[in-house]
């Protein structure tokens, strides 16, 4: 295959042969990419036929999103659905004009093979060009029809308006999630699953919220514990090394696609924070532990940023050719008696595992798990340790031990490819997730962690002069400028760690970034932010993200980074307008359907119910601040910034942007708390059982 990287001399190559471009739309983790890759970009004859009559283009979604999102689109809204590879023939103009995903080399079970497409297209281009040209107009014109009246309907909607719409969306999402609850497996729908992090959080805050009816807050939370349960247990887990695979392709989060993603491991991470703060179950604090380890042992780089994902595929033996999805994570049964001794019965009693392996052919139609086992919890602990005449105690004792010797021995197994490209999006989804651990697990190793991610972003994918991020690194800085989301989600992982450490060069980075990110994707005409700055003629629609899914929209994020940042902004009126704009440029979205923005929903309920502050006044290093800055943690609740009033600059910084804070003094020297809502706050408190009784 003679691919060219997505640019200008790709494009000159396409207008100057007259020739179509084939764009290939992929990531490193795929494994539907590797195979299309070995069965048809390496075979001899498809790549000749190919090269012959098209562009070929390849494209690494997580380095250029905006031109992943404008395809998949299209692919999506022609053929009701989407995935990677993405495959998509285009116009030299760049305008598409058939899509697809994965495509097997020849005609199977009625789907057409690549080789099919390829000469179908090339006969129709030479023998029917005006009618492809006309078709690729056709479709962009459609397409920027549709976004356009999916786009504002927040025309003369005053803020009690807002409300009363919020209030109707939180109904229709409260009730979507009801009905599309799996009550034996936990999630929502059928197979495949995904652990869509932004539905948890909608959970979470259902229960909550104030106000919220008990009865409501009680279902909301179960659903949210029964999910993370099921996840905990299922195959989706990592038992033995820690962290979460992509989705489990059945409804019992039993058996994955293993690629591992950064962005999956710490959104995880929250949801399981989130459910610790809301129960005290000191179960999913021990989750969020192990899946941070996780990342910290084997996606984190030496100098701060954490790396993208782990491949789903692995090699059979060192030195060997032949690799398969899953070989790195899977167990015969007579390897773990060989390994485990008398440990074995308990771990395949505990984890299902069988002689003839435990992946049946209903979830295994092409044999490729055969006589393989993937650890899965099929049974309570207590059940476990009954079985085997133990205590819990001594089971889980002798399980821990066992699943650190078997992560010992599969250490020795060739490792899934890491794909080491460092992405400042995903490293700002991480920043917030270790800036959490360290709020609500009161462990300083995760709050160093954050501090040295924002740093390796500040040192290397940031050029200060400009204001500017870049969008990944590699053995140096990539080429590619942010997009919206590196600079929504760097934006809140700043906010969550001044929060977390309380040192203001994070919340004033923060505050530069807002600025640079209102410049270059906001869109003044409807309010919102384009995923892309404008400018690039590679884009052919320049887009919006309305949907919440593996990963949050940029405009969902952003909007609660204004309301977060609006009091410290020295402009707390235009923050919030901004916040309001954005929104009600998707009011048609989250009020018509709701379950597709949970985190557009999530802001709602910052920007409509007026957020408190809580002020610590103190060293943030002393023992007495620490104590009260851990209450603020314990428990989810009322949505509150939290700042701290120390050091004669850092008061005067805060102050100047905040006048009433000025006033604010410790109470007999030591750390004080001052709890507020529209500037007024109630009587200081100085120790943490006062500050917890206030916080209920």
């Amino acid at each position: 295959m003679d691919w060219l990287p997505w640019g200008e001399a790709a494009f000159a190559k396409a207008r100057a042969e007259e020739k179509p471009v084939f764009l290939s739309i992929g990531y490193s983790a795929c494994h539907w990419c590797h195979v299309m890759a070995h069965e048809s970009f390496e075979n001899e004859e498809l790549a000749a036929l190919l090269n012959r009559h098209f562009v070929p283009i390849k494209v690494d979604r997580e380095e250029r999103p905006d031109v992943d999102r404008v395809y998949m689109t299209y692919v999506q809204a022609v053929t009701g659905q989407g995935g990677w590879p993405l495959s998509a023939w285009l116009t030299p103009e760049l305008k598409p004009i058939f899509g697809g995903t994965y495509f097997p080399p020849e005609d199977r079970q009625g789907r057409p093979g690549f080789g099919t497409v390829l000469r179908a297209l090339a006969h129709a281009w030479k023998n029917d060009r005006a009618r492809l040209v006309a078709e690729g107009d056709r479709v962009i014109t459609a397409l920027q029809a549709h976004f356009g009246d999916r786009a504002g309907g927040g025309e003369g909607v005053t803020a009690e308006t807002l409300k009363v719409r919020a209030t109707e969306a939180w109904a229709k999402a409260w009730q979507y999630f009801h009905e599309n609850f799996d009550a034996r497996d936990g999630g929502f729908g059928g197979a495949p699953k995904f652990p869509r992090a932004s539905n948890l959080d909608l959970l979470f805050r259902f229960a909550a919220k104030p106000g919220a009816d008990s009865g409501v807050a009680r279902e909301a939370l179960a659903m949210a514990e029964g999910t993370l349960q099921k996840m905990a247990q299922g195959g989706i887990r990592d038992h033995v090394g820690g962290g979460f695979h992509r989705y489990s392709v059945d409804e019992e989060w039993f058996v994955p696609h293993f690629e591992k993603m950064l962005y999956d491991q710490v959104q995880i991470v929250v949801n399981y924070l989130e459910a610790f703060q809301a129960t005290g179950r000191e179960v999913y604090a021990w989750v969020a532990r192990d899946t941070l380890d996780y990342v910290l042992r084997d996606l984190a780089g030496p100098d701060g940023g954490f790396y993208s994902a782990e491949d789903a595929d692995s090699l059979l033996s060192h030195g060997g050719a032949e690799h398969a999805e899953g070989a790195f994570y899977l167990w015969s049964k007579s390897a773990l008696d060989a390994v485990l001794g008398p440990d074995a019965a308990l771990v395949a009693a505990h984890f299902d595992v069988r002689a003839e392996g435990n992946i049946g052919p209903e979830r295994d139609p092409h044999g490729e798990f055969t006589g393989k086992n993937l650890l899965w919890q099929r049974q309570p602990l207590a059940v476990t340790a009954r079985a085997c005449g133990l205590t819990e105690e001594e089971a889980n004792t002798r399980i821990v031990a066992a699943l650190k010797k078997l992560r010992g021995i599969r250490a020795q197994r060739p490792r899934p490819l890491l794909d080491d490209k460092i992405i400042t999006a995903w490293n700002g989804l991480a920043v917030s997730a270790f800036a959490k651990a360290a709020q609500v697990l009161r462990e300083p190793i995760y709050a160093a962690a954050a501090v040295r991610a924002a740093e390796f972003i500040e040192r290397e994918l940031y050029e200060a002069g400009r204001g500017v991020l870049f969008r990944c690194y590699r053995a140096g800085r990539g080429t590619n400028e942010g997009f919206a989301e590196d600079y929504a989600f760097l934006i809140q992982g700043l906010i969550d760690l001044y929060e977390t450490v309380f040192d203001l060069r994070w919340l004033r980075w923060a505050l530069r970034l807002q600025e640079t990110m209102d410049a270059l994707f906001w869109d003044d005409a409807q309010g919102g932010y384009f995923n892309s700055a404008a400018g690039d003629a590679s884009i052919v629609l320049r887009l919006k993200e309305d949907h919440d899914g593996a990963e949050p929209a940029p405009s969902s994020v952003a909007a609660v980074n204004l309301v977060r940042l609006a009091l410290v902004s020295g402009d707390v009126a235009n923050f919030y307008e901004r916040a309001r704009r954005t929104v009600l440029a998707f009011l048609v979205q989250w009020h018509g359907a709701p379950g597709a923005l949970p985190q557009m929903l999530c802001a709602l309920e910052w920007l409509v119910m007026a957020p408190g502050q809580l002020v610590l006044v103190g060293d943030p290093k002393a023992e007495a601040f620490r104590r009260l800055a851990a209450v603020a943690h314990e428990r989810t609740g009322a949505r509150r910034s939290v700042y701290a009033l120390e050091g004669a600059e850092g008061r005067a910084w805060l102050a100047e942007r905040a006048p009433w804070l000025a006033a604010m003094v410790e109470i007999g020297g030591g750390a004080t708390a001052y709890l507020c809502e529209h500037s007024l706050c109630r009587p200081p408190v100085t120790d943490a059982a006062a500050l917890r009784a206030l916080l209920r």
